[in-house]
């Protein structure tokens, strides 16, 4: 017993005996043999996983109600920081729908949706410009910058990141104008690319100016596949607030686990209107060369860790019709 510890050895034996070092802090536990061979397969599960996406680029579409939910919101950013910590290159593009139409509301403007996009007036994209860029990006980039200065925020009016062309809504089938809603038609990637290299996550708000010079609002589903094709990402990951696509909703139990993009680009126009952008977002990044693109349920906290580094995976993934038998997360 030296004088800098004046515990009993008996005592300080003990205590090495049912305590773990973590940081400056002891935190007691029971010996659990079975318990600490789970959680080893857990780790080494994850291994293949690890090797496969360190140092690659991952892009999530951040939205729905993992946005809104607070334990949703903390687990999302925590999953960003575990991304970035084990080597990958996580990027964020999110949207900010619940935001948007609450501020709508608040000021006295209707909301209307057609084919799973907001109809977006003058008056509209105004409001729409100012809680993306203003409210929910640096909501975003706080939440992950708890854990350290790692979050940068940044729009698709930024460094030239996005140039967007208007775009209808299908409904039916048919085109359907809906105003001030653009669609990603380039792409430069280095204002993310300088982030990336400085060790940074970027997170993007989706509102890009087009040829003009006018800003529209830009599904960001379709933003984060035009931008995980551009970075040469392995994986784009969207989170919704469905478990994934059903093949004879609402039976849940005809989830469909993995689907190649031949096989969606047929059954397309016969989605659930919300779920056409979420679904043709998968189909442009894997048609643009990314080698997977997964619906997850942003309801479920962790879902997008389950997704990436089990073999199990979670959600509808969408991979390339010569990928169709292959296993993967």
């Amino acid at each position: 017993m030296s004088p800098q510890d004046p515990t009993p050895p008996d005592i300080r034996v003990d205590e090495l005996r049912t305590a773990r070092q973590v940081g400056t802090h002891r935190v007691m536990r029971t010996y659990d043999p079975e318990g600490d061979r789970q959680k080893v397969a857990v780790l080494t599960g994850a291994l293949p996983w690890l090797k496969e996406f360190h140092g690659n680029v991952v892009v999530v579409k951040y939205g729905g109600h993992a946005m809104v939910d607070e334990e949703c919101r903390r687990a999302f950013a925590d999953d960003m920081v575990f991304l970035r910590t084990c080597g990958i290159h996580p990027v964020v593009v999110h949207g900010g729908g619940p935001q948007i139409t609450e501020m709508l509301g608040r000021l006295g403007i209707a909301s209307e949706f057609r084919g799973g996009l907001r109809v977006t007036t003058p008056e509209t994209i105004d409001v729409v410009r100012m809680v993306l860029t203003g409210q929910v990006t640096p909501e975003v980039v706080g939440l992950i910058n708890q854990h350290g200065p790692l979050a940068v925020g940044l729009s698709g009016e930024d460094g030239g990141l996005f140039t967007a062309a208007r775009t209808h809504a299908l409904v039916d089938g048919r085109p359907v104008d809906v105003g001030l809603v653009g669609d990603v038609v380039t792409v430069d990637p280095a204002p993310v690319t300088a982030l990336l290299e400085a060790g940074h996550i970027p997170v993007v708000a989706t509102v890009a100016p087009d040829a003009d010079g006018v800003v529209h609002n830009v599904n960001a589903d379709t933003a984060a596949a035009a931008l995980a094709v551009a970075l040469g990402a392995v994986k784009l990951v969207v989170l919704t607030d469905v478990e994934g696509l059903y093949a004879d909703w609402p039976d849940r139990d005809s989830l469909v686990q993995q689907i190649d993009a031949a096989e969606l680009a047929e059954i397309l126009p016969t989605l659930d209107a919300g779920m056409v952008p979420k679904m043709a977002a998968c189909l442009r990044a894997v048609n643009g060369g990314v080698k997977r693109a997964t619906v997850v349920d942003g309801r479920a906290p962790h879902a997008l860790l389950l997704e990436m580094f089990t073999t199990e995976g979670t959600g509808t993934m969408v991979v390339p019709a010569e990928q169709r038998e292959e296993p993967a997360p």
